[in-house]
């Protein structure tokens, strides 16, 4: 039997119960008939009823891996943003240092394919070169801080951002990292496909060396000491699992132990050239792979160092290097490891780059232009019901003790709550986009933001600051603060419909609400009390019945083979 029939009646229903003498907006039911498949029977295939349509009418491209309605609605940003973009691009009497003339030139700079092949890799010549100079191990400190404040990461990353134990104050941090696979796995699992993954890396890092003039030999023990740098760094990281405990995680000390824990980094070169020659506190997250870091350091050979720390400068700068590059390093990347099977076009890749760099800049543009205030208003209402829903829920749990229910719901009721943009914008002011190579462009972008993260340690958590931009597709929590953050780009349709009943919002925005919102009392979440701060306050019994039900879902999906083996 089809019933889609029912679905506009009861919309004009909804839309016609009750009167005022006030003449109220008609709103539409949000649900689009044509995402359905009437043919299937929703008893037997509920999902190809309701999205047999929507799937028919999407087919699975070769740009992507995955096609759904978060991608869809990137997409339609994406095309609003390069309206956006284009615009200011197409100008020639933008005035020199302003927010349209760093919007329009690194757009032009990023489209200019004629410009980069000519290049090729003369952009990062002089760096490789510099690398090749290193005279001895001392001077790797010093390199490892210059680079980090590139936006190239070898050995390690480090970052500032809110301590988990006293979180109203930025600490600096270090976190394990310098792998080009980003995930250990790959460099330590011996099934066929990690196997053949891995395999594809060392030919990836050998054709890289190769673009950049190197011979076949040297290409060839880049990729010994890479994958033996790599592999030690890999073997002594956290898993994923291990990453989820913010416990073990937290591993404040002062400079004193820092030095004492890790006696052969050389600390005082390295926070001197990062700027934080005054440190005296950090949070060392995995401490075991820190040691290895020094380890690696002070016992792999300088020539082999040197070939990793090149092979770092040559991965991050692919993406902004000619066309043989890009295409080398989309091979790999996103073909072997996403199964991507084309390339994004460069007016996408050059949208993205841009957003990247200047993202509230464009982020006020396009707030301006398609997010209206009503929807802000509208959307604090969604939220402030959804939060009483769940604080209903919460009071409904017959398995929680009143303690921990009390508390749960004062962290509940404490949310900070982020929609659509930020009330303060970020001044661009000293960065610099000029009419040179597109990797020294975003060398210069990647050290502006360095020097604004540099700038908090130790300094108040600014809760205002947002940590996506208001054309980001996408949502957050963010325990130390406590907030949530729905950015302007996802409060559009589908997810969000101004012309549309509550019923559609709460299904679609909803969700996404709920699922943030479910994040603060998640197995990570839930370590975190109502200011952010990494505090138990869970009775032990009450926190022992959450894990056996955590684990009923972790072994349920355990037994279920997504593809055989």
């Amino acid at each position: 039997m089809k019933v889609t029939k029912y679905l506009p009646i009861l919309a004009v229903c909804l839309m016609t119960t009750g009167c005022n003498s006030k003449k109220e907006a008609v709103l539409t039911s949000g649900i689009d008939l044509a995402n359905l498949d009437t043919t299937a029977m929703p008893g037997t295939s509920f999902y190809q009823y309701a999205c047999g349509g929507w799937v028919k009418d999407h087919p699975l491209t070769d740009e992507y891996s995955r096609f759904g309605t978060f991608d869809m609605l990137r997409e339609n940003s994406r095309e609003q943003l390069k309206a956006l973009i284009a615009e200011l691009a197409a100008k020639k009497d933008n005035a020199p240092g302003s927010a349209a003339q760093k919007v329009g030139d690194l757009y032009n700079i990023a489209m200019d394919s004629v410009k980069l092949n000519q290049e090729g890799v003369a952009p990062i010549k002089a760096e490789l070169a510099a690398i090749d100079a290193l005279k001895d191990k001392g001077e790797i400190y010093a390199y490892i801080a210059e680079s980090q404040k590139k936006g190239i990461r070898p050995y390690f990353t480090m970052f500032v951002s809110a301590d988990d134990m006293n979180s109203s104050m930025n600490i600096v941090q270090t976190y394990q990292g310098g792998i080009g696979m980003g995930q250990r796995d790959y460099y330590l699992e011996n099934d066929e496909q990690t196997k053949n993954i891995r395999n594809k890396y060392q030919e990836h890092i050998a054709k890289m060396f190769q673009l950049a003039g190197y011979d076949e030999a040297t290409a060839q023990k880049a990729v010994k000491a890479v994958m033996n740098i790599e592999t030690r760094l890999a073997k002594a990281a956290r898993s994923q699992v291990e990453l989820r405990d913010p416990h073990a995680n937290y591993n404040k000390m002062d400079r004193a132990t820092l030095k004492k824990n890790f006696p052969t980094f050389d600390w005082d070169t390295y926070f001197t050239v990062s700027g934080l020659k005054d440190l005296n506190e950090v949070n060392v997250g995995q401490p075991a792979a820190m040691k290895e870091v020094a380890d690696v350091i002070n016992t792999v050979s300088l020539d082999d160092q040197k070939l990793y720390l090149q092979w770092g400068l040559i991965d991050a700068a692919a993406s902004y290097l000619s066309d043989d590059f890009e295409a080398q390093n989309f091979d790999f990347y996103s073909r072997t490891m996403s199964g991507k099977k084309e390339m994004q076009p460069r007016w996408k890749r050059s949208v993205s780059t841009v957003d990247g760099v200047l993202g509230e800049v464009v982020g006020q543009m396009y707030v301006e232009k398609y997010f209206p205030a009503a929807a802000k208003e509208r959307m604090v209402t969604l939220v402030k019901n959804l939060q009483t829903s769940l604080g209903e829920r919460i009071k409904g749990l017959e398995w929680m003790s009143e303690p921990t229910k009390e508390k749960a719901l004062e962290k509940l009721a404490t949310f900070h709550v982020k929609i659509g943009y930020p009330d303060k914008w970020k001044d661009y002011s000293a960065l610099e986009i000029k009419d040179d190579s597109y990797w020294a462009n975003i060398e210069r972008a990647n050290e502006w933001d360095y020097n604004e993260m540099i700038a908090k340690a130790g300094k108040p958590v600014d809760k205002d600051e947002w940590l996506m931009t208001p054309q980001t597709v996408n949502a957050y929590y963010n325990p130390t603060t406590n907030e949530i953050c729905f950015p302007a780009a996802i409060l559009q349709p589908p997810f969000f419909d101004m012309n549309a009943d509550d019923a559609m919002n709460y299904g679609a925005i909803g969700v996404v609400i709920g699922h943030e919102m479910t994040h603060g009392f998640d197995d990570q979440g839930r370590q975190y009390d109502k200011d952010g701060n990494l505090k138990d306050w869970w009775t032990e019994e009450d926190a022992k019945k959450f894990e056996e039900r955590a684990q009923v879902m972790v072994n349920f999906f355990d037994s279920i083979e997504v593809a055989p083996g």
